[in-house]
């Protein structure tokens, strides 16, 4: 079988990764993949936002699958066009994408089907959203309504900084047009919970729970980023919490989504806040997230390509789907200065012994020496029987990863051991 995986980052690098232990499998190809991942796949230098482009080298290489990994093809429709070809692809339509492509859409379908979710009000005019903050409770949230590579929340805690976040999503478009209308919402306290679940449209196979990192210092101090570590899985969800979900998140968001039309087939991740009222979305992901797909696929014990499938057939009810009990983690090697101002360029070094558990997102080969080309550069995950000998481990492999102007926090699985 010929496979195509469209994106270039750490997540695409665990998918491939995994992928390969599927024997059937004779080539897979990268779109346009990274300096790293050319370790496992044939990188091919098209954009994971060129369509056509992806749909032309599809048909001229006989890929028999394709997997769709990031938000922006699958917003844009990488699916459906894919479709027409003949090929099938893991992950949703471009009409169900919008479930993350919108995050009006989403709030509004939560409040529609009675999904728990943060009160909100949403906007498309500047003067009114700085009217409503005057009276909104504080702290608040204010989210960017489309795709901002994860970057698109902040948390005020006063209302200045809330009226300055307002202006500068719709006036100076940090964002683009994803900040053209915005979200303003309740701010929710609670521990927070990734689950990434495998869906046909029908059944709902939620993966194991991740804890994500998303500020770029210790203590979760500083700007948020699109994660800095994760761990799984996630103490704080237990097994009444999850079937609580199951029962008022997980299927309720599917059946919503059927019955607007939308069905939604591939990854779709919800995340979490487990509020002192109980389990409530924050945000929906159309994809697997990035990094807990590199703690969260390493646990999986069965065969990713078919289970893939199976969400595209619409046969995973008859899919067994098995996950490991023992725990990971993945520390996120970024550039000093991410996520604003960074150098790149400088050669990576990675021990043969290390490469295994190295999920590679920004670098590139250049004379066959690899060089950091991004914020996030790497991760590298562990896996143990424990969480504290997975913590562990990482940070151990973590030491032996070099490349100047590294940098990563040191406190990545901290607050999910308090909850032990």
């Amino acid at each position: 079988m010929n496979i195509m995986v469209v994106g270039g980052g750490g997540r695409e690098h665990a998918i491939i990764k995994k992928l390969r232990e599927n024997k059937e499998i004779e080539t897979i190809y990268a779109l346009p993949g990274n300096g790293g991942i050319a370790a496992d796949a044939r990188c091919v230098p098209v954009s994971a936002t060129d369509i056509a482009g992806i749909c032309s080298f599809a048909q001229s290489h006989s890929i028999d699958y394709a997997v769709v990994a990031p938000d922006d093809p699958l917003v844009l429709g990488a699916v459906d066009e894919l479709a027409k070809l003949g090929i099938p692809s893991f992950g949703p339509c471009k009409n169900a994408a919008i479930i993350e492509g919108s995050k009006v859409f989403s709030k509004n379908l939560m409040k529609k089907y009675a999904i728990p979710t943060a009160e909100y009000e949403v906007f498309s005019d500047m003067e009114q959203a700085l009217a409503y903050i005057e009276s909104c409770p504080i702290p608040t949230v204010i989210k960017a309504d489309g795709l901002a590579l994860g970057k698109g929340v902040i948390i005020a805690q006063t209302r200045e900084e809330a009226k300055d976040a307002v202006r500068s999503m719709m006036q100076d478009k940090i964002f683009g047009e994803s900040g053209s209308n915005i979200v303003i919402e309740e701010f929710l306290t609670g521990p927070e919970v990734s689950v990434l679940s495998f869906t046909d449209g029908k059944t709902v196979v939620p993966m194991v729970s991740s804890m994500d990192h998303k500020r770029a210092l210790d203590n979760d101090e500083g700007l948020n980023t699109g994660g800095m570590g994760t761990v799984a899985p996630n103490p704080y969800y237990t097994k009444e919490i999850a079937e609580q979900c199951m029962k008022e998140i997980f299927m309720p968001t599917i059946a919503a989504m059927n019955a607007e039309g939308r069905t939604f087939k591939g990854c779709l991740y919800f995340g979490l806040m487990l509020t002192p009222k109980g389990p409530k979305v924050i945000e929906y992901n159309c994809r697997f997230g990035d990094p807990e797909t590199q703690v969260v696929l390493p646990l999986l014990e069965s065969d990713l390509l078919t289970v893939m499938q199976a969400t595209t057939n619409g046969t995973l009810a008859d899919t067994e789907i098995k996950f490991s009990d023992k725990s990971a983690c993945c520390v996120i090697m970024a550039s000093e200065g991410y996520p604003k101002k960074y150098e790149k360029g400088f050669a990576i070094e990675i021990p043969a012994e290390t490469a295994d558990s190295v999920y590679v997102a920004g670098a590139v080969l250049e004379k066959g020496v690899l060089k950091t080309s991004g914020g996030r550069v790497l991760g590298v995950t562990a896996t143990a029987d424990t969480l504290s000998q997975a913590i562990d481990e990482a940070y151990n492999k973590v030491k032996t990863v070099r490349f100047a102007n590294a940098y990563y926090r040191k406190d990545i699985g901290k607050k999910a051991m308090e909850a032990k």
